[in-house]
């Protein structure tokens, strides 16, 4: 499965990537520069690379069906079956994306919490 998943998850892959790295990036920034107002950034980012995954998913699950009556009857299953696995990918991406800005932005937090601490006030 991993030696071929960019390849499988197709045309999607590109756009989940260049908003995941976007976002990977906001996320690093915010942990390097803690500021409340660059967590809007980072939340619109997993939004966007979240939704681009779902696009992506979606889109090839369109095309699996749409092509499977070109394929044998008795092959239709799991031709579709695997259309919708290799779809699946996206989405994949996209979720592992999130989840390593989200582990970084939990970090961030805890740095502007620990600064609005010494500081005096509240965050």
């Amino acid at each position: 499965m991993w030696a071929t998943f960019f390849q499988d998850g197709g045309w999607g892959m590109y756009p989940t990537t260049g908003f995941g790295f976007l976002l990977v990036a906001a996320a690093v920034l915010l942990v390097l520069r803690p500021e409340p107002r660059r967590t809007m950034l980072v939340a619109s980012l997993g939004v966007v690379t979240f939704a681009s995954g779902l696009l992506g998913t979606a889109v090839g699950v369109v095309n699996s069906f749409h092509y499977l009556s070109q394929v044998p009857k008795a092959e239709q299953l799991e031709i579709a079956t695997l259309g919708c696995a290799e779809s699946l990918a996206n989405l994949v991406l996209a979720l592992i994306i999130v989840v390593l800005a989200g582990l970084i932005a939990a970090l961030a937090s805890l740095r502007l919490r620990a600064a609005g601490a010494g500081s005096g006030r509240a965050l």
